[in-house]
């Protein structure tokens, strides 16, 4: 089974160098008989095959394309145009004026479509990302759960004085303030003792002396 393989895989590459040397010299032929001659009617066949094989590849890496499909037969029609011009249907000695023209022009034509083929990028559309859904403001600040008030006293009994304000470290007060604008710059109003508390995870009564600090 290998050796049938390595047959098949040498019988199609051998009949591909065949066909593309008899392609190549009916273009030489037709080139030279349009007066393209010395290294000129050489550059005409290589010119064509590598515009066949540019838009070919393109359709293989990128998918089928007008712009591909486009380029690959014209120069599928030069190739083919070409072997049939060279078999007897026209006097190669008194070309037509026809042929000597696209003769002629092929290497403006060449280098547009090679040119396109080679810059154009192909524009897919992407779809666009779902916009997000807006927070509600329960999600955006949520409420912070309320300590039970302590009893208040009775009349015989005499109030606590209140205790001092406590200490706040620096380093606390530098970040409840970052809180401060990023809440400030997000709702566009200042943010409250309770919603401050909630965002530092601290007491009540360290939360009251962050928010003295900050006014």
């Amino acid at each position: 089974m290998a050796a049938r393989a390595g047959l098949r895989v040498d019988a199609v590459l051998v009949q591909a160098v065949i066909a593309g040397a008899l392609s190549f010299a009916h273009l030489h032929d037709l080139a030279a008989a349009a007066g393209q001659d010395g290294w000129k009617a050489w550059a005409y066949p290589v010119s064509v095959d590598l515009l066949l094989v540019a838009a070919w590849r393109r359709l293989r890496s990128e998918g089928p394309s007008r712009l591909a499909w486009s380029w690959f037969l014209i120069a599928l029609f030069a190739s083919l145009g070409a072997n049939v011009a060279t078999a007897g249907f026209l006097d190669l000695a008194d070309p037509p004026a026809l042929l000597r023209l696209g003769i002629a022009g092929w290497p403006a034509l060449a280098f547009l479509g090679g040119t396109l083929l080679a810059h154009s990028a192909k524009h897919q559309t992407q779809p666009e990302p779902p916009a997000p859904e807006p927070e509600s403001a329960s999600e955006r600040d949520p409420a912070p759960q309320r300590e039970p008030e302590p009893p208040a006293p009775a009349d015989d009994e005499t109030p606590a004085l209140p205790a001092p304000a406590p200490a706040v470290p620096p380093v606390l007060v530098d970040h409840a303030r970052k809180v401060a604008d990023e809440y400030r710059i997000r709702t566009g109003s200042p943010i409250d003792t309770d919603t401050l508390r909630a965002r530092l995870g601290v007491p009540p009564h360290l939360a009251d002396a962050i928010a003295a600090q900050l006014t």
